[in-house]
């Protein structure tokens, strides 16, 4: 078998099989390092910079490997492009007989015994939702894996996807009559037979959950875990840790009880008025909040007698309709299963009613229909610490974003993951001559009434010297939709916003268009790979830190506080640091990519952190003056 740096070599088989291939040494040292941390079962985080081409640096020694290799990244796109087109270059470049397969999460596959329950009720469905059922029965008759991301007319946010596909809450596993006909079941066998498994973080997650709970495990047992995108990790795994209630579960919980009074337990109308109650109150708790969505502290909110008082109401509720549910047991197994779920849903809200808990945060966010509770632990990295140390395997961790001020101590800190070997390689990417980096003169502070005016006029200059072709990413949805709204008067370039369509369409549209601006926040600071003339500026309104009113912030800067350390140095820098370096990585993607950042900050000059954020950002050509940024662009074709 040829040795890792023979495969990525001048002459070796990925050259040999990949059109353009070049070797870079960064990648090849990764490689190797990737190939040891899987030999000898142990930990390693790895920062690659852009351009390093770590997929290939993780994929080739997880494919040599011996055992089962899972690898698992941050959102279904980057699942699909590694496993329908890295995964089979690599595969056909080292000759490997390795089974493969995609495993996506539950919610993603059609479920057979619930479409079957929609069957013939269309009573309950507005004439939308009986459109996009209507597709999917016709699909349902032809696919062979069931996943619904084959039914490409469907909308993401499509009504009929949760009357359609399962959840934990409502899978009735071994006593479903479709059992043996599940697609999720088929997509687990295959995982089962395979040799590499690709999946997301949230799936990993979830199925970590649930072996921790003991109710069983999607994800197989696999010897080499390989993390990308893992920076996105801590704070997934601390949902996945947590608990969580919703309005909407108890809706879905109401609805589902409603459908099988009116098709199978016709005589059960006690069932049906219960769960109308619980429905009906679980409503008016969200009522007791703002109308906008928002977040707060639910110690807080448990402080006002209202909500305390539609708290005990909804107990009460579903206390009744326990019982009720209690009485009717073995006459149905779906029936079996939604009194599961109303026993853990009153476990859940008691959690909820004690507001004394240590070592957790307690908060709520609202939707414009529900209302959403968290109990999250303030620090999982001791429960991740046990986890990776039994079974002992390779556990791969890596990400362009991983360090900050020249370290990994963060992102160890916060993942348990002290004894991890660590590798930090910089990106290829020549930087002084490719990028320039401007914090321009004369910027107001960055909260002031001010700055409005400031970016909207270097908003315009920019996008008249680039010629459009540029991100503008913000921090706040409300000053994107401000200064959207003003430039839309003020510029003929075509202008796409974040939340007008979905994010996939917005960057189609903007390839399309060689003159457009897209304008975005949180969902265009990652994952976003526009290369060439296409993306020539990119601006940031200001340094990207947490609202301090977030109350899952608030809880863990109390912790530090108590720790004697410094929440600001210990929390809010270091994330903010991770998220800069993201959104700064959308600039240059290519060795021939030329392209400016602007970063409209003072901060980043007045404030002695300011070296922190500088010293983790590529190695650029710095100026202040926007004269300078417009001749840089006016050279670039």
């Amino acid at each position: 078998m040829s040795s890792i740096s023979k495969i990525f070599s001048a002459d070796g088989l990925l050259a040999k099989t990949i059109k353009g291939f070049v070797p870079r040494d960064a990648q090849t040292e990764m490689a190797q390092a990737v190939q040891t941390a899987l030999d000898e079962k142990h930990s390693l985080v790895v920062e690659a910079g852009t351009g390093t081409g770590k997929t290939f640096a993780y994929l080739a020694p997880a494919l040599r490997a011996k055992g089962k290799a899972i690898v698992s990244t941050g959102t279904k796109n980057l699942q699909e492009q590694l496993y329908h087109r890295d995964l089979p270059l690599v595969k056909k470049a080292l000759g490997s007989l390795r089974k493969t397969a995609l495993l996506k999460g539950r919610s993603n596959y059609l479920c057979l015994h619930r479409l079957s329950q929609h069957g013939g009720n269309s009573t309950l469905l507005e004439k939308e939702t009986l459109d996009q059922l209507s597709a999917v029965k016709t699909w349902s008759t032809t696919t062979k894996s069931g996943d619904m991301g084959e039914l490409k007319t469907l909308p993401e946010d499509a009504r009929v996807l949760p009357l359609v596909t399962s959840t934990v809450d409502n899978c009735l596993g071994r006593d479903c009559p479709d059992y043996e006909d599940c697609y999720l079941v088929l997509a687990r066998r295959k995982a089962l037979e395979a040799d590499v498994i690709v999946v997301n973080h949230h799936l990993f997650f979830a199925d970590m959950a649930l072996k921790d709970t003991g109710f069983g495990e999607l994800i197989p047992e696999a010897d080499a875990v390989i993390f990308d995108e893992a920076h996105q990790i801590p704070d997934i795994a601390s949902d996945y840790f947590g608990e969580t209630l919703s309005t909407r579960q108890i809706h879905d919980m109401a609805k589902d009880i409603t459908l099988l009074f009116r098709t199978v337990l016709k005589d059960a109308s006690q069932l049906d008025k219960a769960a109308d109650k619980c429905r009906v109150v679980a409503s008016d708790l969200r009522l007791l909040f703002a109308e906008n969505p928002q977040r707060g502290s639910w110690v807080e909110a448990m402080g006002r007698e209202d909500v305390q008082t539609q708290i005990s109401r909804l107990a009460d509720a579903l206390g009744v309709l326990h019982e009720v549910c209690k009485l009717n047991i073995g006459r149905d197994k779906d029936l079996d299963n939604l009194y599961e779920r109303v026993v853990e849903a009153r476990e859940q809200l008691d959690s909820f009613r004690n507001t004394e808990q240590q070592g957790v945060s307690l908060w709520y966010e609202t939707t414009p229909r529900h209302i959403v509770l968290h109990l999250t632990p303030l620090s999982i990295a001791a429960k991740f610490r046990r986890f990776i140390s039994d079974p002992p395997r390779g556990w791969i961790f890596t990400s362009a974003t991983l360090m900050v001020d020249g370290g990994f101590e963060h992102f160890q800190r916060r993942m348990g993951l002290e004894d991890a070997k660590t590798l930090g390689l910089d990106s290829p990417f020549d930087y002084q001559q490719q990028a320039m980096l401007c914090v321009p003169r004369y910027l107001p502070e960055p909260n002031s009434f001010n700055m409005r005016e400031t970016l909207l006029k270097t908003a315009k200059a920019l996008i008249k010297a680039s010629r459009g072709r540029c991100f503008l990413l913000f921090t706040s949805h409300a000053m994107l939709r401000e200064t959207a709204a003003r430039l839309e008067e003020q510029i003929d370039n075509p202008l796409l916003v974040q939340g007008s369509t979905t994010k996939q369409a917005l960057l189609a549209e903007y390839l399309a268009n060689e003159n457009a601006v897209l304008m975005g926040t949180g969902a265009f600071w990652e994952g976003v790979d526009v290369r060439g003339s296409d993306l020539v500026c990119v601006m940031i309104d200001k340094l990207p830190f947490a609202s301090p009113d977030d109350p899952l912030l608030q809880a863990r800067m109390e912790d530090v506080k108590k720790r004697g350390a410094n929440p600001f140095a210990a929390i809010q820098i270091p994330q903010a640091v991770i998220t800069l370096k993201q959104g700064a990585g959308r600039l240059i993607r290519d060795p021939s990519d030329k392209g400016v950042l602007v970063i409209c900050d003072n901060r980043l000059v007045t404030k002695p952190y300011a070296k922190t954020f500088l010293a983790s950002l590529p190695d650029m050509q710095r100026t202040r003056s926007l004269e300078q940024v417009e001749s840089f662009l006016a050279n670039i074709e």
